[in-house]
């Protein structure tokens, strides 16, 4: 099961923390990946992984406010490959800041990155999806999908505008063959919010988990796999949370 041999991934935001974490785990399932960001130097790193996992993948960076760069990247991968059938969006960040001091330059940054980009990769992919009839569509959502956090009142605002999305398109591309789902993580300390897990408010986060730690980047890699393969056929629409109970705590912050 969850054996993704001969499938083609591509994952937005695929070179650092969890998305790479997500790309190198569809390697080693047996899908060919190619995991993009802005950075050059992240996309051979990672690249070079996944070859040594004996898969087949392609350098290519691309930057998700440019629908552009999005078009060549997809562009570049079905000249390679043929086909895409798995698009994971990872991308995504984030600024701790009174709302009351969140300019808009900054709300619409949040908001062009975590919620433009998902939707602009989602219409760029899935369009080659639908026409091939069978495609699964990741979206990285978040805990603040479902509930509010301290200071961070743009990214909870496009995270659960994420969550929205998923179900949307969920609704209208299932009966076409493209699933779309999303992975909630809860606490993972990755360089987006390391700062804040060295902080008094990362230590009450820990304490609200019932699991009593914080995640493993590879631990949203079997969620993530279930979702990209064909033993999720008719999964549509989910947003799965990986967050050691915090949801089921009942809590809120």
């Amino acid at each position: 099961m969850f054996d993704l041999t001969g499938n083609v991934a591509v994952v937005v935001g695929g070179t650092s923390g969890l998305g790479k974490a997500i790309s190198l785990g569809l390697a080693e399932a047996g899908a060919d990946v190619v995991a993009s960001s802005r950075s050059q130097a992240s996309v051979e790193e990672v690249a070079s992984q996944i070859e040594a996992a004996g898969r087949r993948t392609l350098r290519a960076v691309s930057d998700v406010t440019d629908r552009q760069s999005l078009q060549i990247l997809h562009d570049r991968v079905c000249e390679m490959f043929g086909a895409v059938h798995i698009l994971v969006y990872a991308a995504g960040i984030t600024s701790r800041v009174d709302t009351l001091d969140c300019s808009e330059e900054l709300w619409n940054n949040i908001m062009d990155v975590n919620l433009n980009g998902a939707l602009r990769s989602c219409q760029v992919f899935g369009k080659t999806m639908l026409k091939q009839g069978y495609g699964r569509i990741i979206n990285v959502a978040s805990l603040s999908t479902f509930v509010s956090f301290y200071e961070v009142a743009a990214y909870c605002a496009s995270k659960a505008a994420v969550g929205a999305l998923t179900r949307s398109l969920a609704v209208e591309w299932g009966h076409q063959g493209v699933c779309v789902n999303a992975i909630a993580p809860g606490i993972f300390p990755t360089e987006l919010n390391r700062a804040l897990l060295e902080s008094p408010r990362g230590h009450e986060l820990l304490l609200r988990t019932p699991m009593h730690r914080f995640g493993k980047v590879e631990e949203v890699v079997g969620a993530t796999l279930y979702l990209a393969s064909a033993e999720s056929s008719f999964t549509n629409g989910e947003i799965l949370t990986i967050d050691g109970g915090y949801m089921a705590s009942g809590v809120n912050q």
